[in-house]
């Protein structure tokens, strides 16, 4: 453990950010595997709703450099294949 207070603070400050970047990285793992799931029982409504909101948390990881902007677009450009070719 650090001896002096400014590194102390830097260590919870480092340990919280972490947590977060974790929480929207699981975030975006589960909205995928919920997406891909809807597209499996073909309810192509639903699959478009928690497509919308992947969007907006994917982006979201882009911004802070959590995920690859080209892993982001393959990601969604994938779901969003699979989501047209719904009937």
């Amino acid at each position: 453990m650090p001896n002096i207070k400014s590194s102390k603070k830097a260590v919870k400050v480092i340990a919280k950010k972490t947590e977060e970047n974790h929480e929207l990285k699981m975030r975006v793992k589960n909205l995928i595997k919920s997406c891909e799931k809807k597209i499996a029982e073909g309810s192509k409504e639903d699959a478009t709703k928690v497509f919308k909101e992947l969007q907006k948390y994917i982006d979201k990881a882009e911004q802070k450099g959590l995920i690859k902007k080209n892993t982001v677009n393959r990601e969604k450009q994938r779901l969003n294949a699979k989501i047209k070719d719904m009937k």
